[in-house]
């Protein structure tokens, strides 16, 4: 998937009942991006890293897994979270 993380490789899930997806290191979640689904409009609106797992690029990880999938499934992406807001606008290829 991506790069190990201080030995670790990461692992995300889609847990699309709390409309989240989640990055784990090891038992750990590391960090995640939640969405509110609205029809065919995933809207991004909140991206957390945990304090101790700051500073190793968790969140940029997590959320390009997720905009990807987003993408896959024929669905837009919103941005109300600042972080994904700035993360389309510097990857183009994320914008509706």
């Amino acid at each position: 998937m991506t790069q190990n993380i201080d030995g670790t490789e990461p692992r995300i899930e889609h847990d699309a009942d709390k409309a989240r997806f989640a990055l784990y290191l090891g038992d750990d979640l590391a960090a995640y991006a939640d969405y509110t689904q609205h029809g065919d409009l995933r809207d991004f609106d909140h991206t957390v890293t945990d304090p101790q797992f700051r500073g190793k690029g968790l969140a940029g990880i997590v959320v390009k897994h997720a905009l990807d999938e987003t993408k896959k499934q024929g669905l837009k992406i919103g941005t109300s979270c600042s972080y994904v807001e700035k993360f389309v606008s510097e990857h183009p290829e994320y914008r509706n």
